[in-house]
């Protein structure tokens, strides 16, 4: 970037303080820019922050603004509720500078201290707005850490990823996060009618019939920006001497929703995460549900055939034993056919493994024997459980007294193999569950008759 060229995320609007006012946008800008809020009165739907007696207005009103980071979905107003947050500080006692940490650079971070030590030697404070705050790696994150701490400036955050991961740790103690909820549906409708009648911002009074309004809303999923973006095209569309934008209208022109969803963001994790608890939850529903949604997001199929086979032996095992076979022919499948195809064993294997009994005693089992083996490492092994490869071996005894069990009448023979001092036994204790009923009715036979051999005889 050039010297001299602005980062700034708004225009000058009022002297001395860049990018401060929440002004007029252009008559050209976006319908969404347009009608930014330019009091937290105007504010919809992030009233457990700016109501009245909201923790986030009670800062701001009594001139005690911290350092923060506002945390929420995209297009519910972070960055305009940023804006008023930084310029409500009294005029003249502080400077609002803006960047977006995706063009921003580590000279940049020092720019801004800079003239953040020079306006504090004249008594005026500093509110930087970072945008996107989750983009700028340790290095720059770090740049502004001392600065933070010792107030050279204020720090205003906005993000879309969960700060506990996105924000090192000593920066992120020292700022206020402030959850922002993404917009119902009727939140966005009161944002579609403003936007409509509004005379000065807006479309100057245009008429709409409820269920485009109502359509539009539903189609936003939470992102008011979007629906503003959407209404702008209909209403660009739209010849008013045919009557209200109508819902027809705003079907031709706006065409089907783009679900939000990253692939590698906090979306994705909540999401998988969803569809995992819905399948151990035994609710094909919504199992089927949240896989459509993944889908229709654009995920991997092969990586949720994937966690489908997990699922089939960490929470179904050995209630129902089909479920790992049919998991896996579902990820073969997927990986051979592909695309849009592929949706169809997948939908096959999450009915099936979400209606299936269930039990996890096989990787519980698992978790307590790994804790033993941690607890007293390598113990001996029973001799007569060692491969007696050598006549040396023999001679120590390895191989002696196997017996094998194929040849006893019920193929079993009730020898104890654990080493000695083996804690926490046993480690799988079968279930009730399906299938597992019987395997835990045999499991049992066999237990007892280990523990009294002589009666087994």
């Amino acid at each position: 970037m050039a010297d001299g060229e602005s980062l700034e995320l708004f225009p000058d609007e009022t002297p001395g303080v860049r990018g401060a006012g929440p002004g007029k946008a252009p008559a050209d800008a976006p319908l969404a820019d347009r009608m930014r809020p330019r009091s937290l009165d105007e504010v919809v739907g992030q009233d457990h922050l700016v109501a009245s007696g909201a923790p986030l207005r009670k800062l701001i009103e009594a001139g005690r603004l911290p350092s923060l980071v506002l945390w929420g979905p995209p297009g519910i107003g972070k960055t305009t509720l940023a804006r008023l947050v930084a310029t409500s500080q009294p005029s003249g006692e502080a400077r609002f500078v803006a960047h977006s940490a995706v063009m921003a650079g580590l000279k940049d971070v020092r720019n801004v201290v800079a003239e953040a030590l020079r306006a504090r030697r004249t008594g005026q404070k500093t509110v930087f707005f970072l945008d996107e705050i989750h983009r700028f790696n340790r290095t720059q994150q770090d740049a502004l850490l001392p600065h933070v701490e010792a107030g050279t400036l204020t720090l205003v955050g906005a993000t879309t990823e969960n700060p506990s991961f996105e924000v090192i740790g000593p920066l992120l103690s020292r700022c206020r996060v402030f959850t922002l909820r993404s917009l119902g549906t009727a939140e966005i409708e009161t944002l579609l009618r403003r936007a409509a009648a509004d005379p000065e911002r807006g479309l100057g009074g245009l008429a709409i019939d409820d269920a485009a309004v109502t359509a539009l809303a539903e189609s936003a999923d939470g992102d008011a920006r979007r629906a503003l973006g959407m209404l702008e095209i209909a209403a660009g569309a739209h010849d008013p001497a045919t009557g209200p934008l109508s819902l027809d209208t705003v079907r031709a022109t706006v065409g089907s929703r783009t679900l939000r969803y990253d692939r590698d963001r906090e979306e994705h994790y909540d999401t998988i995460s969803a569809f995992i608890k819905s399948l151990r939850a035994s609710d094909p529903d919504a199992a089927v549900y949240y896989l459509a949604r993944m889908l229709e997001g654009g995920e991997d199929p092969l990586f949720l055939a994937r966690r489908l086979v997990i699922f089939a032996s960490e929470d179904v095992g050995n209630a129902d034993p089909q479920g790992l076979p049919l998991a896996l022919a579902a990820y073969q499948t997927v990986e051979r056919i592909g695309l849009p195809e592929g949706r169809i064993p997948l939908a096959h294997a999450t009915t099936y493994l979400a209606s299936a009994p269930k039990s996890n005693r096989a990787y519980v089992a698992l978790n307590r024997a790994s804790a033993a083996v941690r607890e007293t490492g390598a113990l001996p092994i029973p001799l007569h459980l060692r491969n007696a490869a050598t006549a040396l071996m023999k001679s120590e005894g390895y191989g002696r007294g196997y017996r094998y069990p194929h040849d006893a009448e019920d193929a079993f023979v009730p020898d104890a193999n654990l080493p000695a001092g083996v804690p926490g036994t046993p480690f799988y204790e079968p279930g009730e569950q399906g299938a597992e009923a019987e395997i835990a009715a045999r499991v049992a036979r066999w237990r007892a008759a280990r523990r009294d051999p002589e009666g087994s005889r």
